[in-house]
């Protein structure tokens, strides 16, 4: 099943569709609405997804929601593993944490090295990433949420400020040891920072593009369809959004990864249609 799913994602990879993964504000613009405690409002509109339910439609309808301005930071996370020590790198089950979790920590209840405190807290789990965000009254992005709010363009002057190098530069360069601090890289027109060049993030529902058979109790991999166009066309950024995807296909919750840590979004309570 495993080579199934290669097979369908390298298809996918070969067949692009050009404006996949474009953000569509229904107000026409692509800026933050009321902000809060660091947070923005994600104006709602469409997405097309790089893959696709045969069964839905091409383009996906977003309602607006909150997202953090910036990853949640080393020092977020030691405020609630203080809070809430069963998420403490030694006393944190392993069916919800792997053995690197929090690795680059010194203690328990210590970071250590003041030069991370306000970089990413990265080696956190899925399970870990949803606590801290149960914590603070939010919740997980889902995909699709992520993928639209990571859509939106830079706010720079330069002219090879374009998404797609940012990005590729970002893929093209491991990540150092010790990770810059967050708001680091660019910000977004939606007043977000590094949604990209930083580091890889969670989402709620991260696993979702996995296919199975019948017995596994996974979707068929026939449910699904490529956003595609002509395969002909060569565009790198879809080549981006495959890296990203066939990245989440490998996870498992428990997995703890050096690059990888995590955001919080909220539901909008003040637009729930579009």
């Amino acid at each position: 099943m495993k080579i199934v799913n290669a097979l369908m994602v390298i298809i996918c990879s070969l067949a692009p569709l050009k404006n996949y993964g474009k953000a569509s504000p229904v107000n026409g613009k692509q800026h933050p609405g009321n902000s809060v405690a660091g947070m923005v409002r994600i104006p709602g509109g469409s997405y097309r997804p790089f893959l696709h339910r045969k069964d839905q439609p091409a383009v996906i309808r977003v309602h607006s929601f909150l997202l953090d301005i910036n990853a949640v930071t080393n020092e977020d996370f030691l405020a609630f593993v203080k809070a809430n020590p069963k998420w403490a790198r030694s006393k944190v089950s392993r069916l919800f944490a792997d053995l690197s979790y929090l690795n680059q920590w010194t203690g328990d209840f210590e970071i250590g090295d003041d030069k991370i405190k306000h970089s990413p807290v990265t080696n956190i789990s899925w399970f870990a990433a949803n606590a801290y965000a149960r914590w603070k009254g939010k919740r997980l992005p889902t995909q699709t949420e992520w993928e639209y709010a990571a859509a939106a363009p830079p706010i720079s002057t330069k002219k090879n400020a374009r998404l797609t190098r940012i990005i590729l530069a970002w893929y093209d360069h491991p990540n150092p040891i010790i990770l810059p601090h967050v708001q680091s890289t660019y910000k977004n027109t939606y007043g977000l920072y590094d949604m990209h060049g930083l580091i890889w993030e969670w989402v709620e529902d991260f696993n979702s593009i996995n296919m199975g058979d019948d017995n596994t109790g996974g979707t068929n991999i026939n449910s699904f369809s490529c956003a595609a166009g002509s395969l002909n066309s060569a565009d790198k950024e879809d080549y981006a959004a495959f890296m990203r995807f066939a990245f989440r296909q490998g996870l498992q919750a428990r997995y703890t990864i050096r690059s990888l840590g995590f955001r919080c979004a909220k539901d909008d309570a003040t637009i729930t249609n579009l």
